[in-house]
């Protein structure tokens, strides 16, 4: 068999043919349409508020408003206590906000500083001994936090030059280091939305063409028998009149057809 397969040899050339060779199919560059940044940090952002209850975090000063919360590691808040001091809460589950105890108001002061007030209707401050405490009535200097951030990571300055941080024998927050190292790293999370994120369609505009229709109807009826009354026309023309952006004449002059509307002629 060996024989034979050296005589069997290979295709038939003819004389002065040349080998043909088989060529690489060159791949076209396929072109990678890269997403907005923003858009991914944006992604990231509700990703993040979704494991925390709706929470978010804050990247920058400005973006502090109303409700907030303040985490330690992942899920753990601080906590308030009836007698003004402050704990570490327990630890929560996944996609489980902050309790009502770990919930704070921030007040903003200028572009740079906040003032922090607890359940109790008191303020934060720093005491002589670095412990934080909540006991004072008005915000004056000792009340006055500034959120420092960097390369992604936040700690809160207190008016003593030292940093927020929980003792680690007792988990009681105080504000003893000068420096900011992973123990006062912490998130300051909000409740609120963002100006950007937050959803400004008036809630007769939401819905389908049909939901919208009956919203508006609600709302302008001028019947005295209080029962709707609809526009049984196809929504032909009021489809090619919402791509002209003309949707809410179109549905008035539906609701004129059916004198069911007060500022119809």
């Amino acid at each position: 068999m060996a024989d034979y397969s050296k005589a069997k040899g290979n295709k038939l050339r003819l004389k002065g043919e040349k080998p043909q060779t088989h060529k690489k199919k060159k791949r076209k560059h396929e072109t990678v349409v890269s997403e907005d940044p923003s858009n991914i940090a944006k992604k990231l952002k509700k990703e993040d508020a979704s494991k925390h209850g709706g929470w978010w975090a804050v990247s920058c000063c400005s973006e502090i408003c109303g409700c907030i919360a303040l985490e330690f590691g992942s899920h753990t808040y601080v906590k308030s206590l009836d007698d003004g001091t402050f704990t570490l809460g327990a630890p929560h589950s996944e996609n489980e906000p902050p309790a009502p105890e770990e919930i704070f108001t921030a007040i903003r002061i200028n572009d740079d500083k906040i003032a922090v007030k607890s359940g109790y209707g008191k303020y934060l401050k720093v005491d002589k001994d670095g412990e934080v405490v909540g006991r004072s009535d008005a915000v004056g200097a000792p009340e006055q936090w500034e959120p420092i951030f960097e390369d992604g990571k936040m700690a809160l300055l207190g008016s003593n030059g030292c940093f927020l941080s929980a003792r680690t024998e007792d988990d009681c927050i105080v504000a003893t280091s000068k420096k900011a190292g992973p123990e006062q790293y912490i998130k300051l999370r909000c409740q609120e939305q963002n100006d950007n994120d937050k959803d400004e369609t008036p809630a007769e505009d939401k819905g389908n063409l049909n939901e919208i229709e009956v919203n508006y109807v609600k709302k302008f009826q001028k019947f005295q028998d209080k029962r709707m009354r609809i526009n049984q026309d196809s929504f032909d023309k009021v489809l090619k009149a919402k791509e002209e952006g003309k949707l809410h004449e179109s549905l008035l002059d539906r609701r004129a057809k059916m004198k069911a509307d007060r500022y119809c002629k």
